[in-house]
């Protein structure tokens, strides 16, 4: 018994130093190549999704003699969570979006989040309406399409909150127009699957906004790509992964990066290095060393959705409907029934249904979460699963699932929804952040973030939702901060060309909403509703129309219109 006693005592300290010596080993400590180049380049981007090649896109504009080079581990750009079929495509401008909305404990409703997010919105639309113009984004039905955003609920008191939500939001001027139903033959009109098949005594109410969107953005991703390939000083190297980051003494970087094909190793030494490899970012951002790495660990949850494309279906359903997640789910749950455009044909999409996996990409390996391990975020992560249990709890009542309760769900929303109409399509991988905060303590954080270090040499973006729908002017929030000099020395005033309304708030301005909304209807063809100066928001607004055609100026305009 005592030689059972010692060899366990045995196994056990055996298994506390092979945990620790996992914990503490260090991600930079293997030799590398020497880089190859002697005059750094002026950036690296990681990864070739829409927030790297957004960036890369204002930097040829604001600097144009910049050296730009992107490693990308794909076979192609947008390959992850960028691609049409790895999200949810919403042009995310908190129209419909109740977990932006929440109740407060005095039963008011908070808007700040929701307004903070209709205002970027505004912000990719006159950055993606640049980019028509200067022909680097090509026809715009191609990448936007208008498609009204709606909430629908039941239940007393859901509808009680969906009613104070639309009371709160129409005062702004970013959210005039939105209308409010509980009448069943209204919301029929505006979305008859919601309703065809479903009791008619059951209560419903569901508010409609006409300013809505689709967004394709692996469509944006490779059009801007193809316009930054036309400059000698930009460069997209495929099938190559980044494998390790060193920083010099002069504060530049060598980057590392495999030849996934050959098989080989090279370094090339930069000046600026972004890391904007989706969820992989939190694995190279750690491998960074940087100080301010110390602070993160992320946890992946992947979404599936329940794919219709017959013509039955898309062609009676052009909206996106949001709906209320369930008591104790997490915001990410919230189901919705999406009209969307992929590979130029219809589709309508519901979902998300959650999906639990350790990668940190839809391409990625089984050991990612583990590898993403060490001393720094150890408890944190633990104490973040402690005080997250019923999202704990979610992910494993979503990994039971099988069609039949998948369907049970769906007909909540689609009540004649027919298990023969779709197929399960697997999305993309989120990887949330957990974060240590100097107030809270570790958190689980939804949302994205921008980390840089105290030199502004290093930049990663972190995080989920909103993401893609916001990246234009979360690639501003990042270059405010990594290159304060430049955007001092005259950035700032090139960027009120690209994006008219940089550094004007426009939720509190309605002239500034209709100037800029004109603008941006007019050449990305999307629907226009002036708001009224000095009338009251609440009040009901008129239909939106299609915006009136522009003058043409001048042949890129004529072609932009074909």
């Amino acid at each position: 018994m005592k030689k059972f006693g010692k060899a366990l005592l045995a196994l056990l300290v055996l298994l506390l130093l092979a945990a620790a010596l996992f914990l503490y080993w260090p991600l930079t400590q293997r030799s590398v190549p020497a880089a190859s180049n002697d005059k750094p380049v002026d950036v690296v981007l990681v990864g070739a999704g829409i927030m790297s090649i957004t960036l890369a896109t204002y930097l040829q504009e604001l600097q144009p003699d910049w050296n730009i080079q992107v490693y990308e581990r794909l076979d192609g750009v947008a390959g992850e969570s960028s691609d049409g079929w790895n999200n949810a495509g919403t042009g995310h401008s908190a129209f419909a979006e109740l977990n932006y909305t929440p109740e407060l404990p005095d039963g008011s409703i908070e808007t700040k989040r929701a307004v903070g997010i209709a205002e970027s919105f505004e912000v990719s639309r006159q950055f993606w309406s640049h980019q028509v113009k200067e022909g680097r984004l090509s026809q715009p039905s191609d990448f936007i399409n208008p498609t009204p955003h709606m909430s629908f609920v039941w239940g007393d008191d859901n509808i009680a909150y969906l009613h104070k939500r639309q009371q709160a939001l129409v005062k702004n001027p970013l959210f005039y127009g939105m209308q409010y139903s509980e009448d069943p033959a209204q919301i029929k009109q505006w979305a008859p699957l919601l309703m065809e098949g479903r009791d008619p005594k059951q209560k419903v109410a569901a508010t409609w906004m006409p300013l809505g969107t689709d967004v394709n953005f692996g469509v944006i991703t490779r059009q801007l790509t193809t316009g930054l390939q036309r400059s000698p000083n930009f460069s997209l190297h495929l099938n190559h992964e980044v494998s390790a980051l060193r920083q010099n003494a002069d504060k530049s970087w060598n980057v590392t990066v495999k030849d996934l094909k050959a098989g080989t190793e090279s370094t090339t030494h930069a000046r600026f290095v972004f890391i904007g490899a989706g969820g992989a970012a939190l694995k190279l951002l750690q491998m960074s060393g940087i100080p301010e790495s110390k602070d993160y660990a992320g946890f992946p949850v992947g979404g599936q959705f329940l794919a219709f494309q017959g013509q039955d279906v898309t062609s009676r359903h052009g909206v996106k409907a949001y709906g209320m997640a369930e008591t104790g789910s997490p915001p990410m749950s919230v189901p919705h029934l999406d009209a969307r455009k992929l590979d130029g044909k219809p589709v309508v999409l519901f979902g998300p249904f959650a999906l639990y996996s350790t990668k940190f990409l839809k391409h990625g390996s089984w050991w990612d979460l583990y590898s993403s391990v060490n001393h720094n975020n150890v408890g944190p992560m633990l104490e973040v699963g402690k005080d997250n249990l019923d999202l704990v709890q979610y992910l494993m009542g979503q990994a039971r699932l099988n069609d039949a309760d998948r369907q049970a769900e769906l007909v909540k929303y689609f009540p004649n929804a027919k298990p023969g109409d779709w197929k399960l399509v697997t999305a993309g991988q989120r990887v949330q952040i957990i974060k240590r905060d100097p107030l809270k303590g570790p958190v689980l954080q939804f949302g994205t973030e921008i980390v840089t270090d105290k030199d502004h040499t290093l930049a990663a973006l972190l995080g989920a939702s909103p993401g893609a729908s916001t990246s234009p002017p979360i690639m501003l929030d990042l270059m405010a901060k990594a290159f304060p000099d430049q955007m001092k020395a005259g950035w700032e005033t090139r960027l009120r060309e690209i994006v008219p309304s940089y550094g004007r708030k426009l939720n509190d301005s309605a002239a500034l909403v209709n100037e800029i909304r004109t603008l941006t209807s007019q050449t990305l063809h999307l629907p226009y509703l002036e708001v009224p100066v000095d009338a009251n928001a609440a009040s009901p607004a008129p239909a939106a129309v299609p915006a009136a055609a522009k003058e043409k100026r001048n042949a890129n305009e004529e072609l932009q219109a074909l």
